[in-house]
């Protein structure tokens, strides 16, 4: 090991052994890479596809079957997780993040693995270019150079956190006028699915998360889906507590047989209640918040003035002397 490395230093400087590990990852990624992003073809699809004749005219039916994207359904062994339950997760949290085309998954991992690898060229570069004369230590190195790998990596996650909890707080807000307006469309005579469509085109402009749950929930029953499943299905999108009451409610509402716009308006009147509520608590936790603002700001100040004087006037007395 001695005689290896003092030849690497020989040939590539000081920094040879650095040189030799990361070109030697670097071949070892490339090589690896290849084998983990070929997908074996399934032996039953293969059958299914022998024995299934074209079609006439084709172009229809292609246009049927092209669910996915072709480009990254050879590499979904490798951008999809493996377990039922984690892909579920996933696609759940980026429904209520808004992303919903169906390859969202794949580039969710893409994004994730895409920026991982660009953090760790960036930071190989940077601590070969302004990190590596000064001698770091190991756990400085591996810092540098696997930091911004690992910043990467977590941004996408990050991101869609974020996406998700800010779509959620537009759609808790936007809801209890939704719900006056759907009520006030209901008494006006119009069908419940009317009344939907109509919310859904008003609310637009203000929230629009909102509007394009409604608009989803109207071209589903539109399409012959049970009414109860569609907002099954628009609660677990939203992932938002309220909707899921309001989902209960209407779906009571029609199994019991009761008046849905008398079920619309004592919900209403409790959502703006609760919202009134919402923005009580934000305002009586605003004084906790600012207290450590305010005495940083206030109490400096407050002991220049306090204390400024006397300690001008003794060191005044200091330099005086006898």
């Amino acid at each position: 090991m001695d005689a290896i490395n003092s030849f690497l230093v020989d040939m590539l400087g000081p920094l040879g052994p650095i040189y030799a590990v990361g070109g030697l990852g670097a071949l070892l990624v490339l090589f690896t890479l290849p084998v983990l992003l070929k997908k074996q073809q399934d032996p039953l699809e293969k059958l299914k596809q022998q024995t299934e004749a074209p079609k006439a005219g084709g172009k229809k039916d292609r246009l049927r079957t092209a669910r996915k994207n072709d480009k990254l359904e050879k590499y979904s062994t490798f951008l999809e997780p493996k377990s039922e339950e984690e892909y579920s997760a996933a696609k759940l949290k980026l429904l209520q993040a808004g992303y919903r085309t169906k390859d969202a998954v794949r580039f969710f991992h893409f994004a994730q693995f895409a920026l991982g690898i660009i953090g760790i060229v960036v930071g190989v570069i940077f601590f070969v270019l302004f990190k590596a004369g000064d001698n770091p230590t190991t756990q400085q190195t591996l810092i540098w150079i696997l930091g911004p790998g690992g910043v990467g990596y977590m941004f996408p996650k990050y991101w869609v956190t974020k996406r998700q909890q800010q779509r959620q707080e537009e759609i808790q807000d936007g809801f209890p006028d939704s719900l006056d307006m759907l009520l006030v469309c209901v008494e006006a005579g119009q069908s419940m699915d009317q009344a939907i469509i109509r919310v859904s085109k008003e609310m637009r402009t203000s929230y629009p998360a909102l509007a394009d749950e409604f608009e989803i929930v109207s071209h589903e029953i539109k399409a012959g889906k049970d009414k109860p499943t569609v907002l099954s299905d628009m609660a677990e999108r939203c992932g938002v507590m309220d909707i899921s009451s309001f989902v209960t409610v209407l779906i009571q509402s029609a199994t019991f047989g009761t008046s849905i716009a008398e079920a619309l308006r004592v919900y209403a009147g409790e959502m703006r209640d609760k919202r009134v509520m919402r923005a009580e608590e934000k305002a009586n936790k605003l004084p906790t918040k600012m207290t450590l603002a305010t005495m940083m700001l206030t109490v400096p100040p407050l002991l220049i003035i306090l204390v400024g004087p006397s300690v001008h006037g003794i060191t005044q007395m200091g330099n005086m002397g006898p």
